[in-house]
């Protein structure tokens, strides 16, 4: 993709920047990360044309126009066209939450209507607190209902990884922990029920399934409930979104991460002067640096899960 002609347009569209570059590529031995090195965009698939890739996005916020970024719809299409153009395309696009910013219809189909320029069959989602403003999940289900049960968890199995997508928004408040609630853990129980041990598990849900930061409500207070019955799992990756940071924890086999955003950065738990997280402002050539995508890899006969962090400008 050419960069914009207009310099004016090319300092507002500062995550438009080329992605290309070296990632850090981390693999899961035992449940511990160790990072493996650097690598070129695309080089994770190429471990193994046997591979199992996806990739995760989250928090684009489609609808969001204020300063910290006036073009998230330019980074979510630059995001689709950079994943497009990977050597072995994913198989398969997550997306973790916070699609829409105020949660309107029209915020929903368009979001629909980009999400739609990654060129796989389908992208799965789970909600945002973002995305439950408007009605509570009425309007994210109108257009993003995967299993038509209109309900806004679920699972599906594809590449021998059994993914599961959970929603712990509907009660966030600022301040306080969010919850699963008693129906969605009984649920994620009888679905548990019928996978095998040695199967991979990923779990997709907004907010972090640990306690990052309580007093901005950055955690979920049932999490050690869904934990519990994710241990006997030999594999288990937890992908969240919300805080717009990559940060990670490991508990015995279950590995847990945040991503970057798609819009634009929130600020680190607890920044000195922060009464509550808001969208941060940088300057121009710094916006493509703060936000970008994920990458991750599954081989079968292994219990290793390899993944790259890639911001949008990576130079």
């Amino acid at each position: 993709m050419n960069e914009p002609s207009n310099p004016q347009r090319r300092k507002t569209l500062g995550c438009l920047a080329a992605w290309s570059g070296a990632a850090v590529v981390w693999t899961l031995a035992g449940g511990v990360p160790r990072a493996l090195g650097a690598t070129s965009t695309g080089g994770i698939a190429a471990t193994s044309k046997h591979a199992f890739t996806f990739a995760q996005i989250s928090d684009t916020h489609i609808g969001f126009h204020k300063d910290a970024n006036p073009d998230v719809i330019g980074c979510l299409r630059r995001a689709a066209a950079d994943l497009n153009a990977l050597a072995q395309p994913p198989a398969l696009v997550v997306h973790t939450g916070d699609v829409s910013h105020l949660s309107k219809p029209e915020e929903f189909g368009q979001a629909k209507e980009l999400l739609q320029e990654i060129r796989i069959d389908r992208v799965h989602t789970v909600p945002g607190e973002h995305d439950a403003l408007d009605g509570g999940l009425t309007g994210y289900l109108k257009q993003f209902d995967h299993d038509g049960k209109n309900r806004a968890w679920y699972s599906f199995d594809q590449g021998g990884v059994h993914f599961v997508g959970l929603s712990n928004v509907l009660d966030f408040r600022m301040g306080s922990l969010t919850s699963l609630g008693d129906e969605q853990l009984a649920w994620l129980k009888r679905d548990l029920r019928h996978v095998s041990h040695s199967t991979p598990i990923v779990v997709l849900a907004h907010i972090p399934m640990w306690t990052v930061y309580a007093q901005w409500g950055w955690g979920t207070a049932d999490a050690d409930q869904a934990l519990a019955l994710l241990k006997p799992y030999g594999s288990v990756t937890i992908l969240n979104g919300h805080i717009h940071q990559v940060l990670q924890k490991v508990e015995g086999n279950i590995a847990l991460h945040t991503a970057m955003s798609l819009a634009y950065p929130l600020p680190t738990p607890g920044q000195a002067g922060v009464g509550e997280p808001g969208p941060v402002k940088v300057s121009a050539g710094e916006l493509g640096k703060r936000i970008g995508t994920r990458e991750l890899t599954i081989v079968r006969g292994q219990h290793e899960l390899a993944m790259v962090d890639t911001p949008l400008d990576h130079a």
